[in-house]
């Protein structure tokens, strides 16, 4: 485990809703925004390319906030999943950031009962 880890989890929990963010709309890129998402897609293949990238990036930041590929992989699965319903239209962005700032939180509680 890394830095973060040892602050706390207000500094924990902080690290982790940064590098969403960041991750989530300056480094998602117009070409993943769109293809990420099944009916805005050309094919199938980049459909599934494009969500799998976001979900990568998105894995890596909590992979670089935690030291942990197993919270890495937690993480893109979860991403994947959400942002796959979402773009189904089962909810909508609100929703959709909660989500995923509620998976950090339950990070950070595993991680601060451990």
């Amino acid at each position: 485990m890394n830095g973060f880890v040892q602050q706390g989890p207000l500094v924990l929990f902080a690290a982790f809703a940064v590098l969403h963010f960041v991750a989530d709309f300056p480094l998602q890129g117009e070409y993943l925004a769109r293809n990420k998402v099944r009916c805005h897609a050309a094919s199938a293949s980049e459909w599934i390319v494009a969500l799998c990238a976001h979900s990568a990036i998105q894995a890596g930041g909590v992979w670089l906030v935690t030291g942990s590929p197993d919270f890495a992989a937690v993480e893109f699965g979860l991403h994947a999943l959400i942002d796959l319903a979402k773009g189904e239209r089962k909810f909508g962005l609100l929703a959709d950031q909660i989500m995923h700032l509620a998976c950090k939180a339950g990070y950070v509680a595993v991680l601060a009962c451990s």
